[in-house]
């Protein structure tokens, strides 16, 4: 039986036009009751990377096969830090460039051109996330094609073994709207990935000063092709035939990464000398390195406060991955910190009423509780369970590092990062993306403004080196008292376009990016000093750099520098909302429209004032379907998406000279399977695929040998020499009890046979046991054992290994 969904468009202008709440979601693709075509038909990306900056060009294709003029809607997802900066459309002979307007106004514009039969276009920014964009196509006539060409910027965001990851977000999964938010949500329109009707080219040119060693995707690749023999240039592309079941994610390696750079953009000549499009504009990266003495003394202390996503998208091998990852992470935790474990769906859960001390038998209560846990919470509301956390008193010494782990699936992105930076004084925020579609906007600026860092899992990555490396982080002094200093010309000044820095990790690039207002002469040269303070020492960083404008960089730093202060400004007046503003929203509008750069306040629009034939009838609005991972319906009501304001401009309609008339249009998926709606996370499952799962208890897959090993290790570091041990190791109790030197006590012999295994067997997951493993060794010294060296030999021998003394950290 089919599901019909009919949504009518506004007859009148007086009237208002209903906010539909449902969501169009089918197993079809998307057909009208007529069963009229989808008029995208193609999407072709081309990505320029020039070292750490990735500059990206969009088409996409549209012809309307169909009888009657057509308004096409596109909810698609884009970088949350993207700095969108050119919009055009292509009819025929005919280009027509958008300009940026403020949004009431550029939206008036658009329902104006259409209600007098001319061709419009829009583009905007979602209210609620800064990574959801819609794109309106207003008044296509019959057998018409058009290409609409968009353009931005963005930064490279550093990886924990040192590539720069570059992501092509093509999957955009429904976003749950949490109960009592303001205003009914709007659809995205969604399909699953196989079904998807138009098809997608890739291509990236990478360019740098230093050798590009390799470029991996999660996504078949043609073979890298070097374009010169010092291989500083490269060129890649998307093998055909992308199934739309994941995002296009690049990770770009170069020889010798962590290279300090400045690089001096020269100023627009036709804009006015003095603004921040006139003056130059350089763009700073600095790699802090920090003395290996201080890294390597961890904290032992700390109130580590673990948050994880349960909510229906988590389920099957998401969840059982994030309770592998978070085994390891209680078996890492310094003896002396203090811990507590929330989940969260629709509600949430806390495992302690409050954070307690670590120790033997709060971990085991703790991982009992971890091991119960399903996707069975229903919807994605975080901000409760935030609210509740920062609520909590903090405990004296013991700063509190929260880690947090969901598919990011939110309505009200923009609430939770405001709620993360008004308590960001007592806490570090570390947050985790966990597959396809997750919001990078969300995942992103909850560690900034947590002044933690961001990681994304998608694909077949492993979670736990990455959470590993977070644990690193968080357990790391925190870096105190961080300020910049430019030392230049006296005739130049300097205005710093970027938020301050307020967190520093070893290894990891830190950009600020700021406006040089005053003429310098071509040798002239500047210097920006990094200083701040990492357990009681203080450190500096310097780079001297030219103040010669390097060529063929276009406007991409003015572009970058003027999305850092828009976003700082969008994020002040969020700050200021019920006060005087004190024209911060008026200085967004006008930064927005004098850089280009699209902002929350502003829209593009093109209008095709050429065409002097009136389009003639009425409009049939067609949703453009995203891919989503989720083969499912997404049931109507409270679980709406993002977009509450795209949905025929927010319900409003300027009053226009002549009357606009939509004709009623019909979603129908015609399913063979009959269904009733049982809901996880707010999407109702099909019935059949419900008994299934009733009737197929899942086999557990057998458990990981190192995961074995791991979870059998004590609260203080020590492993316990029984049954249990043996058989991870491969070895029968007796084999392990007779080689033990007669000396070592049973506890001393199981350690350090865990460490030979740990050594021998599994180097090539180091990153994920290093810390348990400093730990198991620090135990071992306080211990102060006789017979180490000679548990260490026995051990090789009955392990088969050649592992050395001093490797163990012994």
């Amino acid at each position: 039986m089919g599901s019909v969904n009919t949504t009518r468009r506004k007859k009148n202008c007086s009237q208002q036009l209903p906010v539909h709440t449902g969501t169009m979601m089918n197993r079809c693709g998307l057909l009208t009751l007529q069963r009229e075509p989808v008029p995208l038909k193609s999407i072709e990306v081309e990505l320029e990377v020039r070292d750490h900056v990735a500059t990206v060009v969009s088409t996409l294709n549209y012809e309307n096969k169909e009888d009657k003029p057509l308004e096409a809607v596109f909810v698609f997802p884009l970088p949350g830090d993207a700095a969108v900066c050119h919009f055009s459309a292509q009819i025929g002979q005919t280009q027509i460039v958008a300009e940026v307007k403020e949004k009431q106004e550029a939206r008036e514009e658009y329902d104006d051109a259409l209600s007098s039969g001319q061709q419009a276009f829009l583009l905007e920014e979602s209210d609620e996330s800064p990574d959801i964009f819609s794109l309106s196509v207003g008044s296509l006539p019959p057998g018409e094609s058009a290409s609409i060409r968009l353009e931005y910027v963005t930064e490279l965001a550093v990886q924990a073994d040192d590539g720069l990851r570059f992501c092509l977000p093509a999957v955009l999964n429904p976003r749950y709207q949490p109960q009592g938010s303001e205003g009914a949500g709007v659809q995205v329109t969604s399909v699953p990935a196989s079904l998807v009707p138009y098809s997608l080219s890739f291509s990236a040119r990478v360019s740098s000063p230093r050798p590009v060693s390799k470029v991996e995707s999660n996504c078949s690749l043609d073979p890298l092709q070097y374009l010169n023999t010092d291989q500083t240039q490269a060129t890649v592309k998307l093998a055909a035939g992308h199934k739309f079941d994941r995002d296009v994610e690049l990770l770009i390696y170069y020889k010798d990464a962590h290279q300090p750079t400045a690089v001096v953009e020269a100023g627009q000549a036709s804009a006015e000398p003095g603004s921040l499009m006139g003056d130059p504009v350089v763009m700073v990266s600095l790699y802090p390195e920090f003395p290996q003495s201080v890294m390597s003394s961890m904290a032992s202390c700390g109130d580590f406060v673990l948050l994880m996503d349960r909510s229906g998208s988590m389920s099957n091998t998401r969840i059982r991955s994030a309770k592998d990852t978070l085994l390891l992470l209680l078996k890492s935790l310094p003896m002396g910190c203090y811990f507590n474990i929330y989940s969260f769906g629709s509600r949430y859960e806390h495992i302690f009423p409050k954070s307690v001390e670590y120790s033997q038998q709060t971990m085991e209560e703790a991982l009992k509780k971890v091991e119960q846990m399903e996707a069975d919470l229903g919807g994605t509301e975080i901000l409760e369970p935030l609210k509740h956390i920062y609520s909590q008193p903090c405990i004296q010494n013991q700063p509190r590092q929260l880690f947090v782990f969901t598919d990011g699936e939110v309505g009200n992105t923009k609430e939770v990062i405001d709620l993360v930076k008004k308590n960001s004084g007592s806490h570090r925020c570390f947050s985790f993306g966990i597959g396809e579609g997750a919001s990078s906007a969300l995942i992103n600026g909850m560690a900034k403004e947590g002044g933690g860092h961001a990681q994304f899992i998608t694909g077949t990555d492993r979670m736990q080196p990455k959470v590993m490396q977070s644990l690193r982080f968080a357990l790391q002094p925190a870096v105190v008292d961080i300020s910049v200093t430019w030392d230049l010309p006296k005739e130049v000044s300097v205005t710093v376009l970027s938020p301050p820095i307020t967190a520093l990790f070893q290894g990891q690039r830190s950009l600020i990016y700021a406006q040089l207002t005053g003429q310098s002469s071509e040798a002239a040269e500047g210097c920006v000093t990094l200083k701040y303070s990492l357990a009681g020492h203080p450190s500096e960083n310097q780079l001297h750099f030219s103040l010669r404008p390097a060529e063929d960089t276009g406007l991409t730093v003015h572009r970058l520098g003027a999305r850092n202060l828009i976003r700082s400004l969008e994020m002040e007046e969020r700050d200021r909302r019920g006060q005087q503003d004190g024209g911060v929203k008026e200085k967004v509008v006008q930064l927005s429209v004098q850089s280009g750069v699209s902002s929350s306040f502003t829209a593009f629009i093109a209008v095709n004032k050429d065409n002097s034939e009136v389009i003639q009838g009425p409009l049939v609005r067609r949703n453009i379907p995203t891919p989503c991972t989720f083969p499912i319906l997404k049931s109507s009501g409270r679980h709406t998406s993002a977009f509450r304001n795209f949905q025929g401009r927010s319900g409003r309609h300027p009053m226009c000279a002549s009357p606009v008339m939509y004709e009623e249009t019909e979603t129908v998926c015609a399913s063979a399977v009959m269904y009733e709606e049982i809901e996880t996370d707010g999407f109702p499952m099909m019935e059949e695929e419900n008994q299934s799962r009733k009737s197929a208890v899942p086999e557990q897959p057998p458990r990981d040998p190192l995961l074995q090993l791991v979870s059998l290790q004590e609260a203080s570091g020590c492993w316990l020499l029984d049954a249990a041990l043996a058989a991870a190791l491969g070895k029968t109790n007796e084999e392990v009890e007779k080689s033990k030197p007669e000396k070592a006590s049973s506890e001393v012999w199981a350690t350090i046979l865990a460490l030979i295994w740990l050594h021998g067997f599994k180097m090539d997951a180091k990153d994920e046991w290093e810390l348990l493993a400093m730990k198991a060794a620090s135990w071992l010294r306080a211990q102060n054992a006789p017979c180490v060296s000679e548990c260490v030999d026995a051990g090789n021998v009955l392990l088969g290994c050649s592992v050395k003394k001093e490797a163990l950290g012994l």
